[in-house]
């Protein structure tokens, strides 16, 4: 049986960093080469080593290894996690490539130097079973291949990372013709199980798809703003969230990427696409190419399309005017068919309300959306063979909302055509005779098959498990405003939140509790979780605000009562219940998983009690299990609790939030028998499987009534720390105030140390805490400037 444990990197740059990275946090062993440097640096000139020596001979890993560490944003999940990684050189350690069982090559984008690579230092020592892969964005598979002798070409392909690796969730792979499909078979399930990617199947063509249609899009978008005269920020105005995007748009996203690298993708498609239709449209502009010339890259020097300085204390924003070439102070411009647009989450109704505008915004959108589209119908069977790679492409690697093909089908494929020829375009006679791509009904997803001219299963595997489709075909059990109770079958029932960012009101509350009733009259287990962009950002703020607006007290005080039940509820059922977050899980959110048996996290989650930001405290029962699970470790280390009150005392006041579910272990909010789970595609089936281990010998807990409270002096000596704080500048009075609240309450109130509590005394604690805050002034304010802002006030 094929088994990767141990990963070989070929080249330590950025992405070969962060490629390895990403495998050390998959649990791999890795090993990263790169080549000796010609001479030592200064500092290892100072102290007397030479070129003989290791230090210096391994020194272009060992500091891509140590930047891994510091990074922003990390590559790693927990920067221990670089001891997975080992180091060494090419004319050193080739002979160590011996006990890899994967190779993947990283060096530069140079056909020459990748073939010469594979010749003089992998192929002699590969073992038998060992895959070689190369991170090309888009040289020649077949090219790269005729290098390798017949054997090593059967277990021989492309894995295309995506950067920044970690983040990023596509990877394309693209087999050689002769590859065995095995490899390609197994490569793919273990990227996606152990690895966490997107996988989609590209073909051996320029940029393979991702970045086809991606510069593509790019590159009419440029066109087009050239064509119609306007700016730069204009643009991105529109081809952002409006048009299903991401908020960095066109320029600011290039930009990031930086605008070197992204003219060299460009560049690379004009020369490589020699019998493209369109390929005049990856011509660089003249403007592009001067930025180039003159340095102006984008993030990575302080200078691009935007760049930014400091005037009389404000930050002041400016764009590149290309008919100048100079920059002009950002104007915020604004459209109303955009402004109709932003307002609306479903991203279909988004588009088609933004196309159909009538204003300058609206126009351009249509254009560059129905010249990006009819090109992608283009391309298939060229880059891939179906829809459904090319959308799945687009989605994980440049983060569309919808790929291509949805895209038509929201739009509606007749009305597409219809609207296309009236312009003019050219389009395609697929496009004349398909109704829509997709079919979304019954209980599996289908998709045209081009080549049949028929509609074939979306292609899935078991440990997919979806939602949507489940509801569909009939397992949605019942559904209110706010969340729905679905069957995942064996037993399992699923607690589904589908608010506007899945945020916590009444009605999942109500839902809380029949989710719990329904599973524990006719099943083994409940999970919690739902497959929207975010777990869940927390409480329903909104209503809050409402409700202190009003002075509605008596209100407030039975939502948080409401809230704390529904919490016991999940902790004190009768069956196991597990909780599946993803990506951010704020507040609220955080306190639901914090009172399940079990967490299997997806591995981005970013989580924690960040109610000081809005002037409150956790009073859904975080405060309260932050101070049971501190007890409890002191217990059993026979411990003083302070430290262990202390730790989670700070991470409430300081608003800690996770950057990775790994580090939730350190934080206390994941515990020993919680999971972290790669890939998103699996986090439901996995938790479903939790919840049905733990189902088999499950004993139901009771509420704790014999607890030790750690007391006035602990909170006194918080309190300490907050004065010393507050008089240095580092916190603010207001801050103060907040924080010495939380100590009252995390440490069982008013209390000698010793007092005997229970769970209940802690709530209600909770309780009184939080409707005091809510009577504050300032707590108003940073509602109110959380909502209108979406960030945190510092008043």
């Amino acid at each position: 049986m094929q088994r990767i444990e141990k990963v070989a990197v070929l080249g330590a740059g950025v992405m070969g960093a962060g490629i390895a990275a990403h495998l050390a946090n998959a649990g791999l062993q890795v090993l990263l080469l790169d080549v000796l440097p010609h001479e030592p640096d200064a500092l290892e000139k100072k102290h007397g080593l030479t070129t003989h020596d290791p230090a210096v001979r391994n020194h272009i890993a060992a500091t891509a290894v140590e930047k891994l560490k510091s990074a922003k944003p990390a590559p790693l999940f927990l920067p221990a996690y670089a001891k997975n990684i080992e180091i060494g050189n090419f004319e050193d350690d080739a002979g160590k490539l011996g006990t890899c069982d994967w190779i993947i090559e990283a060096v530069v984008e140079n056909m020459a130097v990748k073939t010469a690579l594979f010749q003089g230092k992998v192929v002699p020592h590969l073992k038998d079973s060992a895959i070689l892969s190369s991170n090309t964005s888009g040289l020649s598979v077949n090219d790269m291949a005729a290098a390798l002798p017949e054997p090593v070409r059967r277990r021989f392909l492309v894995t295309h990372f995506f950067n920044p690796p970690r983040y990023m969730r596509l990877l394309e792979i693209v087999p050689c013709r002769e590859t065995d499909p095995e490899v390609v078979s197994f490569m793919a399930h273990f990227l996606q199980k152990r690895v966490g990617k997107g996988v989609v199947f590209a073909k051996d063509t320029p940029n393979f798809i991702a970045n086809r249609i991606g510069t593509y899009a790019g590159a009419i978008t440029m066109k087009h703003m050239l064509e119609t005269g306007l700016t730069v920020e204009e643009v991105d105005a529109i081809t952002g969230v409006p048009m299903a995007r991401p908020k960095t748009a066109t320029f600011a996203l290039w930009d990031l990427v930086g605008l070197d690298t992204v003219l060299h993708v460009t560049e690379n498609a004009f020369r490589s696409l020699v019998t493209d239709d369109e390929r005049e449209v990856f011509r660089v502009p003249e403007h592009a190419a001067h930025m180039v010339q003159e340095g102006l890259l984008g993030k990575k020097v302080g200078k691009g399309y935007y760049c930014k300085e400091e005037r009389e204390g404000k930050t002041v924003r400016y764009f590149y005017d290309y008919r100048s070439g100079s920059y002009r102070e950002s104007a915020a411009p604004t459209f109303p068919s955009v402004q109709a647009a932003k307002g609306i989450d479903d991203p279909a109704e988004r588009l088609r309300t933004l196309i159909s505008g009538g204003d300058n915004a609206s126009l351009f959108a249509w254009r560059v959306l129905r010249d990006t589209l009819i090109y992608a119908v283009k391309r298939i069977p060229e880059i891939a063979d179906d829809v459904v790679n090319i959308d799945n492409a687009m989605k994980w690697g440049y983060n569309w909302e919808l790929g291509p093909f949805e895209i038509l089908d929201a739009l509606g494929v007749p009305a597409f055509v219809k609207r296309a020829e009236v312009d003019g375009a050219g389009v395609p006679e697929l496009l004349k005779k398909v109704e829509r791509f997709y079919r979304r009904e019954g209980a599996a997803d289908s998709y045209y098959s081009i080549p049949d001219g028929d509609f074939r299963p979306v292609p899935t595997t078991p440990e997919r498990v979806s939602l949507t489709v489940l509801k569909r075909s009939g397992g949605e059990i019942e559904r209110s405003s706010g969340a729905s109770i679905v069957d995942l079958g064996d037993g399992i029932f699923c607690l589904e939140f589908h608010s506007k960012m899945n945020t916590i009101g009444p009605d999942i509350l109500s839902m809380m509790h029949k989710a719990v009733q329904r599973a524990e009259r006719d099943g083994a287990g409940l999970v919690v979780g739902n497959q929207g962009t975010l777990f869940s950002a927390g409480a329903n703020l909104m209503l809050l605000a409402t409700a202190i607006a009003e002075g509605d007290y008596d209100e407030i005080a039975l939502t948080v009562k409401s809230f704390q039940k529904g919490m016991m509820a999940l902790k004190y059922s009768k069956i196991p219940v597990v909780a599946a977050p993803h990506n951010l899980a704020l507040g609220g959110a955080c306190e639901t998983c914090l009172h399940a048996d079990a967490i299997n996290a997806y591995a981005e989650t970013y989580m924690g009690l960040v109610e000081i930001g809005v002037g409150l405290l956790p009073a859904g029962g975080g405060t309260k299990e932050m101070a049971l699970r501190a007890m409890k470790l002191a217990e059993e280390n026979e411990a003083d609790v302070a430290p262990f009150i202390f730790k989670h005392f700070q991470q409430i006041g300081m608003a800690k939030v996770s950057t990775s579910a790994a580090e939730l272990y350190g934080l206390g909010y994941l515990r020993h028998g919680d999971t972290v789970t790669m890939g998103m595609d699996r986090l439901i089936h996995d938790a479903k499987l939790k919840a049905l281990a733990l189902a088999a010998n499950y004993r139901p807990g009771a509420p704790e009534t014999d607890l030790k409270a750690p007391g006035r002096s602990v909170a006194a000596s918080m309190k300490v720390q907050l004065w010393n704080l507050e008089q240095g500048g580092y916190i603010s009075e207001y801050d103060h105030y907040l924080a010495a609240t939380i100590a009252d309450v995390i440490t069982g109130g008013d209390v000698p140390g010793g007092t005997r509590i229970t769970e209940e005394y802690l709530l209600e604690l909770e309780r009184e805490a939080f409707l005091k805050l809510c009577g504050q002034k300032k707590t108003l304010e940073r509602i109110q400037h959380m909502l209108k802002k979406g960030k945190a006030l510092r008043n």
